[in-house]
């Protein structure tokens, strides 16, 4: 008989793996068990839980219900076993962390491999995702938010700050005079990342003195929906883009990309990685808190005291 707890390990499995063959790959079972298990659960819960049209996996709208209760259940399963094991438990298990794309890819994807390295019993799935995740239904230990927090139940460790910069290549201000006033972008190319429009405003800190946000209205030349594209098109001259400074760092220190008018931009965006109290028990995560939020908070120091040499020598 099919154990039901077994079963949803089966699911979730499949679904961070992909596929149902690769999930029998990684539990070390035959294709043909992996699909009883899954049958046994729809049947379970009356209902299909997954579309069988499409090579990958897709969820059917049940599926994506019961998906967040699976993991539920396995995490909270997971927990007893580790408090059972006490407070000086080896990290161990699937840590789930997630972070935006370009930062997960530039700075904390060599953190992770430098902890993989540390704690051989742990393995980490890295979510780079773009968007707001929900740590309960998608099953995430820890997150990296480039944001002021609002009140929530998440526990927030701050690591640094970002600035958000306007930048543009030696080769585009060979061409056109670098801006020397906000109002002067408006007459710049200019390159946006969508959710973009051919006519966008670029909003600024007040003016010294005043109250009242600063106001630019932009026509952008080029519009793109991803931030290495708009890197690489300030790269190739065709304009001037506006990033957070943690995406253009390495090119400004490497002199392919001039940071312009610094003394208007906002002010900086603090970055955190959060969990819940109760992730935050298992020995893999606060294991995982404690070793990247260090090296993480020196990074962005390094980054910060780069920025300030190049800003001088500029």
């Amino acid at each position: 008989m099919i154990d039901r707890l077994d079963a949803m390990r089966v699911f979730v499995t499949a679904l961070e793996e992909g596929s149902l063959a690769r999930a029998g790959q990684t539990l070390g079972r035959s294709p043909a068990a992996i699909s009883r298990a899954i049958v046994f659960l729809e049947k379970h819960v009356g209902a299909p839980l997954l579309h069988r049209t499409t090579r990958r996996l897709q969820l059917t709208e049940a599926g994506e219900r019961y998906a967040g209760v699976c993991r539920r259940v396995l995490a909270e399963l997971d927990e007893a076993d580790l408090a059972a094991a006490g407070e000086r438990a080896e990290p161990r298990g699937v840590l789930t962390v997630t972070a935006p794309v370009m930062f997960g890819t530039r700075i904390l994807r060599p953190v992770v491999g430098e902890f993989l390295q540390h704690h051989p019993a742990v393995q980490v799935r890295l979510l780079l995702l773009n968007r707001i995740t929900n740590f309960v239904d998608e099953g995430i230990d820890i997150g990296l938010r480039i944001a002021a927090l609002q009140d929530s139940a998440l526990l927030a460790l701050k690591i640094g700050e970002v600035r958000r910069v306007l930048c543009a290549s030696p080769a585009y201000l060979a061409r056109r005079p670098a801006p020397q006033a906000l109002s002067d972008l408006s007459r710049h190319d200019c390159i946006a990342v969508e959710p973009a429009s051919p006519e966008e405003n670029w909003s600024f800190p007040p003016a010294p003195g005043r109250r009242v946000a600063r106001t630019v209205r932009i026509r952008p030349r080029l519009m793109v929906n991803a931030d290495e594209a708009a890197v690489s098109a300030a790269l190739d001259g065709e304009g001037i883009v506006r990033m957070f400074s943690y995406k253009i760092q390495r090119e400004v220190q490497e002199g392919r990309l001039i940071i312009l008018l610094p003394e208007d931009e906002p002010p900086p965006v603090p970055v955190h990685l959060i969990a819940s109290e109760q992730r935050l028990a298992l020995p893999k995560v606060r294991a995982f808190m404690d070793f990247a939020g260090a090296r993480l908070r020196a990074s962005f120091k390094s980054m910060d005291n780069r920025r300030l040499a190049t800003a001088a020598t500029a």
